[in-house]
């Protein structure tokens, strides 16, 4: 599972999901992406799953590219705890992923054969997302700069 090597602090608070990805919005790497449509937390577990399906259906061929990191501890108290005494110690990690930020990019491999494999990653996360391809991308740039 992914989580960070060390951290500054062991615990934080929980924030917020308000507005868009400022950040990592855009295809850098690959043709094809995975974008979010909506705000949430998504495990280590979740991005871990979704990579093993992406990787399993195109076989190994081409490249995939992660494009998020779960950076945020989520405590949680043991069962059956009376109220008080403290914070929770930390369970798991999450990405912290708000709407259009690109979650997975791929590769080297045919549009339907991408598609499919991005499909097939998306059910194993716990939110909305839609495929984007670059050449969507510069056609809504070039539409922008006519207009």
């Amino acid at each position: 599972m992914l989580m960070p090597k060390r951290v500054k602090r062991r615990k934080v608070f929980r924030g917020r999901m308000k507005g868009k990805a400022q950040r990592g919005n855009f295809l850098a790497y690959g043709d094809y992406g995975l974008q979010a449509m909506e705000p949430h937390w998504v495990t280590s577990q979740q991005i871990e799953a979704a990579r093993i399906a992406l990787t399993r259906y195109t076989k190994r061929g081409g490249q995939v590219w992660i494009k998020i990191f779960p950076d945020k501890p989520v405590t949680a108290k043991p069962a059956e705890t009376r109220m008080g005494s403290g914070k929770g110690a930390p369970e798991y990690w999450v990405a912290v992923v708000k709407p259009g930020r690109v979650l997975f990019e791929i590769k080297g491999v045919p549009e339907e054969t991408a598609r499919e494999a991005l499909r097939l990653a998306s059910h194993k996360l716990p939110l909305k997302t839609k495929f984007i391809q670059k050449a969507d991308v510069a056609k809504t740039e070039a539409g922008g700069e006519e207009a």
